[in-house]
């Protein structure tokens, strides 16, 4: 494709990101790729980013526009974002040539509006801190409660593209052999900092279309990601539950951990996410898993009441830790949107809570930011369940690196361990001590009446 048909089609895949403001960008994207195969893998890369820029830059860029009289359309918002990554504007107004591909030529009214950006930054000091680092306004408060005067660096970090994290499948590969199989195919990875089984790449690469993703070797996953997985501490001994389960990314994880042995129940109230599950745990040649869908009404939870030795509730939650790879979830997210999330959490947490054993543990993760979501809800549950505690530090886990073994509960941010934003904290269900019954007194004997 020419640079003025990639900017064209970027501009048509942001007019379907704003026709369906509810639903993620990156199912847009898939949709919109599906209907045109005919865009190859190099120029589908080159349009996302296009895209993927303009919705990082979204306030700043209504910002840069807000005296612009009329709609701030996506064409406007892609050659703004042009410019201000530094493009000259006899070039962009090339690239709206009207020829074949080519979007139609500026208006005057757009001309003018992009004229007066040539030459500026994205970023202005003259913006408000959150427009400057993209977050919505009501949400400042609950982000300084969260970072404190970290806030502007650890939000300036998520501005950041995310890298390519991929998990070696320990029950196919090592490390090494994985590294290789890249390599062949032109693919240059190299170890994460964390995760014992982390690989990770530069930017958006064709991963999927290797033979090593094909035959089961390596998957998608994030690096914090995999060391939540770390922190449920599964062997092949356990009976595990992945309870809020969605595409079985942890749940192939966990497998790994415990060498293909033992039960692991996936869990979700999507059936549709579980037949994605099943088509991945067949893929990555795990079969010490089944998957249930949760339904209203459903006994399966009554009758595995107190049996599991981990329960892992990856709960849903705002997502605010993967904004970096999902900027347009920055817009979506509303205050109800959090109210009816802590509910919701709240719930699955006593519901979870039923099935660990005593002894047994239970791993609460999310991929949020806010505290209100993570150590908030923690307090919370254990103050409701007396009979539930934080794992002493010296009992968690040793697939995790030192750095996170020192306390029960663990946060992870861009800027600090290059992963997306997760929290994690492990607790464990207190076994209650046996109470012996009182051994009876013996008589006392009476006095022999013949002495």
């Amino acid at each position: 494709m020419t640079p003025a048909a990639r900017l064209s089609a970027a501009i048509d895949l942001l007019c379907a990101i704003q026709s369906a403001p509810r639903r993620p960008a990156d199912a847009t994207a898939n949709a919109f790729f599906r209907d045109r195969r005919y865009i190859g893998g190099g120029d589908r890369r080159a349009v996302s980013a296009m895209v993927w820029d303009v919705l990082r830059g979204w306030r700043r860029l209504h910002w840069h526009l807000r005296e612009t009289h009329g709609e701030i359309s996506p064409r406007l918002l892609c050659a703004a974002s042009a410019l201000l990554s530094g493009m000259n504007m006899d070039v962009v107004r090339q690239l709206f040539s009207g020829e074949r591909y080519a979007q139609s030529p500026l208006t005057s009214r757009e001309d003018i509006a992009l004229k007066d950006l040539e030459g500026k930054q994205l970023s202005s000091r003259q913006q408000t801190l959150a427009v400057r680092l993209e977050y919505p306004d009501w949400i400042e408060k609950t982000l300084k409660e969260t970072f404190g005067p970290r806030l502007e660096d650890e939000m300036a970090a998520m501005l950041g593209t995310p890298t390519l994290d991929l998990r070696v499948n320990l029950l196919k590969a090592d490390r090494d052999k994985a590294l290789d199989a890249l390599r062949r195919e032109s693919l240059k990875a190299v170890p994460t900092k964390l995760s014992p089984w982390g690989l990770r790449l530069d930017g958006r690469q064709p991963v999927t279309a290797t033979q090593a993703f094909r035959d089961g070797l390596i998957e998608i996953q994030d690096e914090g990601s995999q060391l939540v997985v770390a922190a449920v501490g599964a062997t092949p001994q356990h009976k595990v539950v992945d309870y809020c389960a969605g595409a079985g990314g942890k749940t192939l994880a966990l497998a790994m951990t415990m060498n293909n042995r033992g039960r692991i129940t996936a869990c979700d109230v999507h059936d549709k996410r579980l037949a994605g599950a099943e088509k991945r745990l067949r893929r990555a040649g795990v079969h010490n898993a089944e998957a249930h869908l949760l339904v209203t009404g459903d006994k399966w939870a009554k009758r595995h009441s107190a049996s599991f030795d981990r329960v892992l509730v990856d709960a849903p939650c705002s997502g605010t830790g993967t904004w970096r790879r999902n900027p347009d979830a920055r817009m979506r997210l509303t205050p109800q949107d959090i109210e009816e999330l802590v509910v919701k959490q709240s719930e699955i947490l006593d519901r979870a809570a039923s099935l660990v054993k005593p002894g047994g543990r239970m791993i609460y993760a999310t991929c949020s930011l806010l505290a209100c979501e993570n150590g908030q809800q923690i307090d919370a549950f254990l103050k409701r369940r007396a009979d539930f505690r934080r794992v002493p530090k010296e009992e968690m886990p040793n697939l995790l690196p030192a750095e996170l073994r020192e306390k029960a509960q663990f946060s992870l941010t861009p800027l600090r361990d290059e992963t997306d934003g997760f929290f994690a904290c492990v607790m464990e269900r207190i076994v209650e001590p046996k109470v012996e019954a009182p051994k009876a007194e013996e008589p006392i004997a009476e006095a022999d009446p013949a002495t």
